[in-house]
């Protein structure tokens, strides 16, 4: 399959004897696709049942007459203020009670069912108009679910949305108290409609409740998406897609994926660098206008396994962002360095966002690939060298992994809602264990966590994985490579509470935790031989072999052959030893890449990406700084 360039676009904002103009140096900048419409309802249906299509059917026809294929949007991420007058309610309420207002965007409740019908109504109306023109090759629902921390509604809606949820679940009260275990500090209810949601307590609020409102506020998300899915379905043949985000894991992306056609996600990585991302000074410094090196290609694999193989990046930072707390430029080549890591991690199509500065609004410091006064910005032309370079370069495909590695929601949710230590995050312990993976220079894929066949690799990696499913447990048990469990996984039943026997159950091991503790960041566990674990440690025992001890003695890596068990977190040069030691055992090859150097194999190329600032020699390559090489592997 053919690599492919798009950028997003915003047809309202502009003139219209202008569009013809923006469409023809699109085409000439080599991109294909556009993406239209996602913000828009407001100039769809100015009010409730009048509609003004006019200016959107003569948008698509002008682009899609210039040769590019249109990515329609819904627009319900930014509902209208008459919307707002007609369902005061349907704003969502904040942990500390307070209603979220009107005046930007996702001001919506996804717990509201009058919403939600609203919702399938204009995605219904907007496929029975477009849903047949030639000119519309796919479609997006709604615009990055849980942006601003919009998943969890403490409303009224969410409350008996939850009440009625709990009720299906658990079928009574009682069977109810005892998963939760609310014998402890007489929480016991008797009816459903006593339960209250899970904030505002004075002080922390049961844990089970907490996870239970995290599952069920994540199905919200689920049906609200699937409804829009479900009314385009009936229209239209084309891919639906929803356009995901960088550590996001307040909804579980593998269910919402489950209804539509393609993953994408929102690349974004200076803003990642400074906004979401952990990082000494000096590390943030080195990689300030670049991003980190293994952000991008963390979530291009994770949203290709979120996507059942097919994954784009609809938003394609070009230049400074408005929305971190520092904006800087990229460095020059970077937004063709993004685009091409993209491309080999399996991207079918890279979107820049957007197509032109806006001079208004709250975006207006979002760099485009052009400037407001049309000029062009620094990365058009990067973006039209991408696109002469995919001309040369025959489809990369993507290539059989080596190391895989399990990703859980809903351990996130469980470890957000019991971290027992202020520094315990599951995205931030699955990002360690994946940069170990990926400093060694390995491919890797991103399992959901009910895989139940690893036998593609020779290597896994389960990191904080709350509870293993039965599926998992299983492949587990036939897995003839080394898998590395832990820490903090299959240590809790999927009510949050502490097995007997105590965890983990790993097949055929003779091995459990006895106490586990977690450490503040200036101390650590220090290990026999060098390095140590830090932020978390859980003292093991059982007859299963140690493979590595801690300086004290006590068992860091316990377990057998296959299955082994991790007792700690860490640091990163540890995980590297243990990285290398355990390829070395499988007899996988692994490279000492320079500091800011990663590579990617595709099924014809061997592609190096120089993250660094300073230009690095690689088997004597020199790679300029933000530079991209490739190797034909055939």
């Amino acid at each position: 399959m053919k690599r492919t360039l798009g950028v997003c676009y915003y047809p309202e904002h502009w003139p219209e004897d202008q569009w013809a103009t923006d469409a023809a140096q699109m085409v000439a900048t080599g991109l294909s696709w556009v993406r239209i419409g996602e913000f828009a309802w407001a100039r769809m249906e100015p009010s409730p049942g009048t509609f003004t299509w006019d200016w959107l059917d003569r948008a698509i026809s002008v682009l899609g007459e210039a040769g590019l294929k249109i990515i329609l949007g819904t627009p319900t991420a930014t509902p209208p203020r008459w919307m707002v007058d007609k369902y005061p309610d349907m704003l969502a309420v904040d942990a500390q009670g307070q209603p979220r207002k009107f005046g930007s965007r996702r001001h919506y409740d996804f717990s509201h069912l009058g919403y939600r019908e609203e919702c399938r109504r204009i995605a219904g109306l907007m496929g029975e108009r477009y849903g047949s023109n030639p000119h519309i090759a796919a479609w997006q629902i709604d615009n990055e679910y849980d942006c601003h921390d919009t998943t969890l509604s403490y409303s009224d809606a969410a409350r008996k949305g939850f009440q009625d949820w709990l009720a299906q679940k658990y079928q009574s009260t009682d069977a109810l108290n005892r998963a939760w275990g609310n014998v402890f500090w007489s929480m016991d209810y008797d009816t459903f409609d006593q339960i209250d949601l899970p904030n505002l307590t004075v002080t922390e609020p049961n844990h089970p409740h907490q996870l239970a409102f995290r599952r069920y506020s994540s199905d919200q998300v689920v049906a609200f998406n699937k409804v829009q899915v479900d009314e385009l379905r009936k229209h239209t043949d084309a891919p639906l897609i929803h356009n995901y985000m960088g550590r996001i894991t307040g909804f579980d992306h593998w269910k919402v994926a489950a209804d539509l056609d393609i993953a994408s996600w929102d690349s974004y990585p200076i803003g990642f660098l400074s906004d979401r991302l952990e990082g000494t000074p000096e590390f943030k410094r080195a990689f300030l206008r670049q991003g980190h090196p293994d952000n991008q290609a963390f979530h291009h694999d994770l949203y290709r396994a979120v996507g059942k193989g097919r994954m784009w990046v609809m938003e394609q930072q070009p230049g400074p962002v408005n929305w971190a707390p520092y904006n800087p430029a990229p460095l020059l080549g970077m937004a063709r360095l993004w685009a091409w890591e993209a491309f080999a991690h399996g991207a079918e199509t890279v979107c820049y966002f957007r197509w032109r500065q806006a001079p208004f609004a709250q975006e207006q410091m979002h760099a485009g690939l052009l400037r407001p006064d049309s000029a062009p910005a620094p990365a058009l032309a990067e973006a039209r060298q991408v696109a002469d370079e995919i001309e040369t370069l025959a489809s990369v495909g993507t290539a059989k992994a080596q190391a895989a590695l399990v990703f859980d929601y809903e351990s996130a949710w469980g470890w957000d809602a019991q971290p027992q230590g202020a520094d315990f995050e599951m995205f931030r312990l699955a990002f360690a264990a994946y940069r170990a993976l990926r400093r060694a220079g390995l491919n890797i894929d991103i399992l959901p966590p009910d895989t139940a066949d690893l036998s593609a690799y020779k290597l896994v990696m389960a990191p904080g994985i709350m509870s293993l499913s039965a599926p998992l447990r299983a492949a587990l048990a036939r897995f003839e490579g080394i898998a590395l469990i832990g820490p903090r996984s299959d240590t809790k039943t999927d009510e949050l509470s502490i097995p007997t026997p105590l965890g983990p159950h790993l097949p055929g091991v003779d091995m459990r935790v006895a106490l586990t503790e977690s450490m503040p960041p200036d101390d650590g566990i220090p290990l026999e031989g060098g390095g140590q674990f830090l932020h978390w440690f859980e003292h093991l025992e059982g007859s299963a072999e140690t493979f590595v001890a801690t300086a004290a003695g006590q068992p860091a890596i316990m377990g057998g052959k296959n299955l082994r068990y991790l007792a700690g977190w860490p640091d990163d040069r540890t995980f590297d030893q243990f990285v290398a030691g355990l390829c070395d055992a499988l007899g996988l090859e692994t490279k000492q890449l320079p500091e800011g150097l990663r590579l990617r194999d595709t099924e014809t190329h061997r592609f190096y990406f120089n993250y660094a600032a300073v230009p690095l020699t690689w088997e004597g390559v020199t790679i300029p700084p933000a530079g991209v090489h490739w190797e034909d592997l055939r």
